[in-house]
């Protein structure tokens, strides 16, 4: 009965989650990725700007988000920043949602869920207010953006080609970001710049 409970209710909280929206139209692959700052859970400030030079990933999340736990809870995320990081590339999980709404935490439970889970992200940054979602029409979450490094944006949509939240598909999906950077960090151009992004709705 325990398992029929917990199955019924994950499909309902994947029913109020969006599988599948319109990429963004506010930033455009192959334009420059509009700058901004955000502080991160120590306090500390991160300009884009700053980071030109380098790739950068930015990475919508939202932790009570069944997709962004199919990540997580598996361990795919933490490894992708791991491998990434390690090259170079300077990942950061942004967070829009509102005080109060899903996958909002104070400085201090976010920092503590990110070292729980294990996470390689360079830095945690809070958007409480929704500017920098709105900026980059971030819709969902995990909603991704990879920025070469002049700054300019060469990949926006889905971390993937399979729009689930079971974590048993991420071994057969197409991991788009992966493929992104590989590819240009190769000198190569990216082959699927723009994807329909899937998972929650960002909680503005």
């Amino acid at each position: 009965m325990r398992k029929v409970v917990t199955t019924l209710t994950m499909a309902a909280v994947v029913a109020g989650c969006s599988y599948g929206v319109r990429a963004a139209a506010e930033v455009t692959v192959g334009e420059k990725a509009p700058d901004f700052t955000l502080t991160d859970v120590h306090g500390n400030e991160h300009t884009l700007s700053d980071y030109e030079g380098q790739f950068v990933v930015l990475e919508w999340i939202n932790h009570g988000c069944p997709f962004v736990v199919k990540f997580y809870n598996s361990g795919e995320m933490q490894r992708l920043q791991k491998k990434f990081t390690e090259k170079g590339v300077v990942w950061l999980a942004i967070c829009s949602s509102k005080p109060g709404s899903q996958g909002y935490y104070t400085k201090e439970d976010a920092a503590r869920v990110s070292e729980e889970k294990g996470a390689n992200h360079t830095a945690y940054l809070y958007d409480a207010p929704g500017d920098v979602g709105r900026l980059y029409g971030a819709q969902v979450t995990p909603h991704m953006y990879v920025i070469n490094p002049d700054g300019v944006l060469i990949y926006q949509g889905a971390i993937d080609s399979i729009r689930s939240a079971n974590p048993a598909d991420i071994e057969r999906a197409e991991n788009y970001v992966v493929s992104a950077l590989t590819q240009a960090m190769a000198g190569d151009e990216v082959a699927t710049p723009v994807t329909r992004p899937y998972g929650c709705t960002v909680k503005y």
